[in-house]
């Protein structure tokens, strides 16, 4: 028997416990091989992680934490939410919801194969250049879908075979976008387990240009780029407009997901198939590039590459309409407290049955966070559950339409920037510049 502060002892790298429904397994000879990343595991080390456990694992994958077993937690108990979590959990997966996905990823693939070949046909057959900037808008919607499908083929079975599934990740994501599925692996599956954690989720660290709340102005420290987010002058002055500069940054955020993608695959010391990894973003480096090369002057050029980033800067702004303006908290998650920290953390985006071809899952991103192995055809169904739950439990179930969610997050912005203009951390320069863009009265 392991009394809870006996496995809170066990929480470094070199010697990690969690603990399983009761259950206590030192799983560090796992850290290395487990597929969802070391991140996960390490940010729940020494406590309960059961319900992270049975969200992002079948059934199937218990019978593999034997080996590990070491005792029973001795003071093991349930909050009533996560009981009937888990409870809802199981009508799930009984019913057979997370193996059945619908016909979505075929039509998508075939939706993107088509749109594909209509931009290279407007590129090397037309010779208008809205022929070509429409092309360029096409690009950018093909990256949304392939986000959309990047998404979902991270998170379970598209096709229900392992290689292909596989090849259909690196041709819709490496190949295809320049982004590397195991980068994103990496950042989401961190993202789900630390939700809106200020110092652990990569998803709100977005210092110099970004910051949702002033506890960032405190110089954390960052446990996912392992380094510390610096509140400096050229930070101060950046967040202080950040209101106003978002949505241009967000018409041009794939450069810095294309960025950090190369510099994981390239710099990481672990990357699972490192070599087609590789080989899939070079592909898009050459196909990409040529394609523009085909434009007949330099501005069709740049309006080609500015109007398909600008077009998949939509889905940038989306994934930061979920999380920006909820909740938010420093230090590591609980694991007994899965259910209060997703739902509180997250902001659902309400609109009508024919518009979930545009938000790709996220319109449910609370109930995605509750159960990220769930195909996305089955969330609507499942929201009235959650908000069930919720009501249940006094816990909050935030859902706002797609221009109240844009507003939120702008108030958000717009308060941590004036917040920024009087932080004392990071001292202005001292020049009249500075001073004459920032006089008040």
């Amino acid at each position: 028997m392991i009394s809870s502060k006996e496995l809170r002892a066990h929480a470094s790298p070199d010697d990690l416990w969690i603990s399983i429904s009761g259950d206590v397994y030192d799983v560090t000879p796992w850290l290395p091989h487990h597929p969802g990343e070391d991140l996960p595991l390490i940010t729940l080390a020494g406590q309960d992680a059961t319900d992270a456990f049975a969200a992002y694992h079948p059934p199937s994958a218990r019978p593999l934490l034997r080996r590990f077993l070491v005792g029973r937690l001795s003071d093991y108990t349930v909050s009533p939410a996560s009981a009937d979590y888990r409870r809802l959990l199981a009508q799930l997966s009984s019913a057979g919801l997370f193996e059945r996905v619908g016909p979505t990823p075929k039509v998508q693939l075939a939706i993107m194969a088509t749109l594909f070949c209509a931009a290279l046909y407007l590129v090397l057959a037309c010779a208008t250049a809205s022929a070509h900037l429409l092309a360029g808008g096409l690009i950018g919607f093909i990256w949304i879908q392939s986000g959309w499908m990047g998404h979902d083929s991270g998170h379970h079975r598209i096709t229900g075979h392992p290689l292909l599934d596989r090849v259909v990740q690196v041709l819709s994501g490496n190949c295809l976008t320049g982004l590397s599925i195991a980068w994103w692996k990496c950042n989401h599956n961190t993202h789900h387990i630390a939700c809106n954690s200020l110092d652990h989720d990569p998803d709100l660290q977005h210092m110099p240009l970004f910051a949702v709340s002033p506890k960032l102005f405190g110089n954390i420290w960052s446990y996912f780029y392992r380094r510390t987010l610096a509140f400096d002058a050229a930070s101060k002055f950046l967040i202080s407009y950040q209101h106003w500069t978002f949505y241009p940054v967000m018409c041009v955020a794939r450069i810095n997901l294309l960025t950090q993608s190369a510099l994981f695959v390239l710099t990481e010391k672990r990357v699972p198939q490192r070599f087609l990894e590789i080989a899939g973003v070079t592909a898009f480096w050459a196909w990409y590039p040529l394609l523009v090369s085909c434009l007949p002057n330099w501005w069709e050029r740049v309006a080609f590459v500015l109007s398909s980033f600008t077009i998949c800067g939509i889905q940038h702004v989306q994934f930061c309409l979920n999380h920006f303006s909820s909740e938010v908290y420093v230090g590591p998650p609980k694991g007994n407290d899965w259910f209060e920290k997703q739902t509180a953390g997250t902001l659902d985006i309400l609109c009508s049955p024919w518009m979930d071809w545009f938000h790709g899952g996220l319109q449910f991103q609370i109930e995605h966070h509750l159960f990220p192995r769930l195909p996305r055809c089955h969330l609507r169904k499942v929201a009235p559950y959650v908000r069930d739950l919720c009501k249940k439990h006094g816990l909050p179930y935030s859902a706002a339409s797609f221009w109240d969610a844009n507003v939120l997050t702008w108030k958000t912005l717009r308060a941590a920037a004036l917040q920024a203009r009087n932080a004392t951390s990071g001292a202005a320069p001292k020049n009249l510049v500075w001073e004459a863009v920032n006089t008040h009265g």
